[in-house]
């Protein structure tokens, strides 16, 4: 499996659908997933810490496992078919669940486990966005680093479509 973090959430123009990229933790492929507005807006609100005044459905639904006695001990990536990505929920318990993505990473940040994602969905979605800079590879939890890969992730949008990822 290979473990992934959440670089952030775009709306790309002119079609305005959202975007959530992810990033190889160990690794320099990134994986972008088109998803709803509603997940996109969990996910954004989640990245930014903001506590809505009245939970979401995914705060919601942190709430009732937490109310159980359970917790979500990660998130894993397991299928993409057609352009559609496929994601479960395990359990502390070890029990899985099977969900949306972009369901899965909205709870994934509020429940705050690992992302984990198989290797044949970063083989087949996966993307390198090459760096012309020479930074060192620890810069890369700057603020600076973030900023410089949102804008090459930027550039890179600019000249693609989501046809280009089916096969």
């Amino acid at each position: 499996m290979i473990e992934l973090e959440i670089v952030g959430v775009r709306v790309e123009m002119p079609s305005n659908q959202p975007l959530v990229l992810l990033k190889e933790v160990a690794g320099d492929r990134h994986l972008p997933i088109w998803i709803g507005t509603a997940e996109a807006t969990a996910i954004a609100l989640a990245q930014q810490g903001v506590v809505p005044p009245r939970p979401l459905t995914h705060d919601l639904l942190c709430s009732i496992v937490k109310a159980l006695g359970r917790s979500v001990a990660s998130v894993t990536l397991t299928a993409v078919e057609d352009g559609v990505f496929y994601a479960q929920l395990m359990f502390d318990d070890g029990t899985a669940v099977g969900s949306r993505a972009s369901d899965a990473l909205a709870v994934a940040l509020r429940a705050d486990c690992t992302i984990w994602c198989a290797p044949a969905v970063m083989e087949d979605a996966g993307v390198r966005i090459t760096d012309h800079d020479e930074e060192e590879p620890d810069a890369i939890t700057s603020p600076e680093a973030e900023e410089r890969e949102l804008r090459r992730f930027r550039e890179f949008l600019n000249g693609v479509e989501p046809e280009d990822f089916e096969k």
